[in-house]
């Protein structure tokens, strides 16, 4: 015979607490539990391991893939909202379909391109991860809201010389990477620091640099079907 098996809020949140990655947290009340298999939007838990070297963007996307995978949207196709610069240069807005996103909430991030550039619905409580998490923010330690875009606040790529995408996401070492807060919050008082995808160029590509700034490189993923 199979026997059902429930637990109380104390214990239910004690499950939760064991299961949440370091720089994330659980939603507040079982009432708020995701369900990922909906999701079309996330921010990635993990970072592959080599900083801002994510093996360009189709390492990005497969990292991207396999959390889907686990948390069970692995269905949909899913990729990294990233550029590139230079030669063939790609626009990160270009990769990741028309929208509707929502996150493992069921919440609603953005309803196409233009709403996704312009007044979305992006924050602390609504950017989760494909668990259902939300991040840490500039507010909790550790920090975590810089968030890996190499992106203009249009999602199209930069077109000077200097380095914004961390020689296209394959250096864990030299260069630098365009970095949005995945919480809009920043120090600066003009606004440019509360950008979702465009704040402020990384310290350097290495996992070392960029958590001085808040970061521990981490990326959005879309599903493009």
């Amino acid at each position: 015979m199979i026997r059902s098996i429930t637990f109380s809020g104390l214990a239910l949140a004690a499950l939760l607490a064991l299961a949440t990655p370091a720089g994330a947290q659980a939603p507040a009340s079982p009432a708020a539990q995701p369900n990922p298999a909906n999701m079309t939007f996330f921010v990635t838990s993990t970072n592959p391991g080599r900083g801002a070297d994510l093996g360009g963007l189709a390492g990005a996307d497969a990292h991207c893939q396999a959390l889907a995978q686990a948390a069970g949207a692995g269905r949909r196709t899913w990729r990294a909202y990233l550029s590139t610069q230079g030669a063939g240069a790609v626009n990160a807005r270009d990769r990741i379909g028309r929208g509707p996103w929502t996150n493992a909430r069921g919440e609603v991030i953005a309803m196409d391109l233009a709403h996704l550039h312009a007044h979305n619905n992006m924050s602390h409580s609504t950017v989760l991860t494909e668990a259902g998490w939300q991040i840490n923010s500039r507010r909790q330690q550790p920090n975590v809201h810089d968030v890996l875009t190499g992106s203009q606040p249009d999602g199209t790529a930069f077109t000077g010389a200097e380095d914004r995408t961390c020689r296209n996401w394959t250096s864990g070492t030299d260069g630098a990477a365009m970095v949005g807060h995945a919480d809009r919050e920043g120090l600066r008082l003009d606004g440019s620091s509360v950008s979702w995808n465009s704040s402020h160029p990384s310290r350097g590509c290495s996992m070392e640099l960029l958590r001085p700034t808040g970061g521990a490189g981490l990326y959005y993923c879309f599903a493009i079907d």
